[in-house]
């Protein structure tokens, strides 16, 4: 099957074949969103434990997200269609950053991706991203939502930093705080004191929406 065979393809930093199963997989009618849930994502989530686990290294990581970023370019006009047709509460505004020691981009541009598609005004803030760059951008922008991402568990806690500091500030109660990305689950994302846990882009997306129907 043509997401299978992608996946495999991007955890052995096959490009040519991760290119050409996706164009398959688009040809046979899978969303994109699929295509990038169900094997993108997952192959991503692959290498990451393999660099944790230092049977890859930096320049693997940066060969993967290249690779990536290729299929995005094919699958990104879809995965706005998709996202356009989601149906828009309220538009948010959100600050959205991977955060410090973690430089890992492609979930939290998925993410940033799909808000947009549905209407949302998002700042992003790029990776490894400081507690002060939050602080700031939370100051400056006055979002409805920050959002935070970490793929590994070592840099997984410094989303509590942020969340402490903002709390510190008082700045905690004027943002509801969403998090995400491998490293992440609903019971870190209770335990650290934020406000919702998504797993995907597409969930990502369902929580700002029932969050800011809270607020409206």
């Amino acid at each position: 099957m043509s997401l299978e065979e992608a996946r495999e393809c991007l955890v052995n930093l096959e490009k040519d074949c991760v290119l050409r199963n996706v164009k398959a997989a688009l040809d046979e009618g899978i969303p994109a969103s699929r295509i990038i849930l169900d094997s993108l994502s997952k192959a991503m989530e692959e290498i990451g434990r393999l660099y944790e686990s230092g049977d890859y290294f930096i320049a693997e990581l940066i060969e993967a997200a290249s690779i990536f970023k290729e299929a995005m370019k094919i699958l990104e006009p879809r995965l706005r269609e998709e996202a356009s047709r989601m149906k828009t509460v309220k538009r948010a505004r959100i600050v959205i950053g991977t955060v410090k020691g973690d430089v890992h981009d492609i979930g939290k541009t998925l993410v940033a991706i799909m808000l947009q598609a549905a209407g949302h005004e998002v700042i992003d803030l790029g990776v490894d991203v400081s507690v002060e760059k939050f602080i700031e951008a939370v100051e400056e922008y006055k979002p409805d939502i920050v959002g935070m991402s970490a793929l590994l568990t070592t840099t997984a806690r410094y989303m509590k930093t942020v969340i402490d500091e903002l709390t510190r500030r008082g700045l905690r109660s004027r943002v509801k705080v969403i998090v995400g990305g491998a490293a992440t689950t609903p019971e870190f994302a209770k335990e650290i004191g934020a406000d919702g846990w998504a797993p995907n882009a597409i969930e990502a997306v369902k929580l700002v929406e029932k969050l800011m129907g809270v607020q409206a």
